[in-house]
């Protein structure tokens, strides 16, 4: 009887002492710290941002755009953010602006963004409240996607051409 409470004694601080360890994860070769990121992306970036996010994102930075791509040849906007949210967040996102929106988000306003959200616009001219266009917000008005002149690039939501064809911010479910 006594060697069994042994056991299950020894069992049950097993378990404790397995739950609070860490795992480490081994971090790519080219995985970059917060101040070569701050650099790269002309933020601040601190240990308190999502740093996989950002390192992720600045593997595709200047990825030429095309449309209908998903690989480091040539992307477009909602093939960048379903990659990166698959890579950063482990969640499966529609593959259109439009199907992103519909499918996988709630909205949220402008000024409530936080870090990882999507934010959508409608660059096509059209006065439709369907998005054609969408990225990934970072913090202090910046945000992440794929422009069809400049490939993967940062822009700024102040920028006139973004803050004319806003739609929405989406927060994912």
């Amino acid at each position: 009887m006594k060697l069994h409470n042994i056991l299950c004694l020894s069992l049950f601080i097993l378990l404790l002492t397995a739950c609070g360890s860490k795992k480490r994860v081994a971090l790519p070769s080219d995985f970059k710290g917060p101040k070569e990121l701050s650099r790269i992306y002309g933020v601040r970036i601190t240990s308190s941002d999502n740093i996989y996010l950002y390192n992720a994102g600045a593997q595709w930075l200047g990825t030429p755009h095309r449309l209908g791509g998903n690989t480091r040849k040539g992307v477009d906007c909602s093939g960048l953010v379903v990659i990166l949210y698959r890579q950063v967040y482990g969640k499966k996102l529609a593959r259109s602006s439009a199907d992103i929106w519909k499918q996988n988000c709630r909205k949220v306003g402008r000024g409530k963004l936080k870090e990882g959200d999507l934010v959508f616009f409608r660059t096509d001219g059209k006065r439709t409240k369907t998005p054609n266009h969408v990225g990934i917000y970072l913090k202090n008005g910046r945000f992440i996607h794929t422009s069809t002149s400049r490939g993967v690039t940062v822009s700024s939501l102040s920028e006139p051409y973004y803050t004319r064809t806003w739609l929405m911010g989406g927060r994912v479910r």
